[in-house]
């Protein structure tokens, strides 16, 4: 195959509508120690997904919890769709998780045995146009660490700034 050829196949592959980000948590990064992360499918109603796919949607505030069985995402707002007049959704309604079950079972375990908590961090389609949501288990920062955050960030921003001066 052609270099060039080849070079057009990534970006064909680059600029797929149905791959793109819907929503990122960036504050998770900074309020949490991310220890691992997961991806997961979410069951959606039509009209949430025509809404994703028009970008009305934040994560800032929720996250997720297994109870009964079942993981489940708490708090995540989903702007309504205008169309969708009488069959339309809540916009901060409980949205069921799909995971394994040898997933659900080490995630009921970070956050009943070891105090962590699960944060969704991005909402996405993927390459076949599905919703997926990636998950974090992480461990709260405390005010401090938080501080040491800003601190290392403005840091490295200082240094950039310093080797691209010379």
């Amino acid at each position: 195959m052609a270099p060039s050829a080849y070079l057009g196949q990534i970006m064909a592959q680059k600029s797929d509508p149905n791959s793109k980000l819907i929503a990122e948590n960036r504050r998770a990064r900074f309020d949490y120690f991310i220890e691992s992360d997961l991806e997961a499918g979410i069951m959606l109603f039509g009209s949430e997904v025509k809404s994703l796919r028009q970008g009305g949607s934040n994560l800032g505030e929720s996250y997720a919890t297994v109870e009964g069985g079942e993981l489940w995402l708490i708090n995540s707002y989903i702007a309504p769709y205008r169309e969708a007049k009488t069959w339309g959704h809540e916009e901060r309604r409980l949205r069921k998780l799909l995971v394994s079950k040898k997933e659900l079972s080490k995630l009921w375990n970070a956050t009943a045995r070891e105090g962590m908590t699960i944060v969704p961090m991005k909402w996405y389609f993927n390459d076949r146009g599905l919703v997926k949501v990636k998950l974090g288990v992480a461990k709260g920062k405390k005010l401090s660490d938080k501080r040491e955050t800003v601190a290392k960030r403005d840091w490295d921003r200082q240094k950039q700034r310093l080797l691209k001066a010379h």
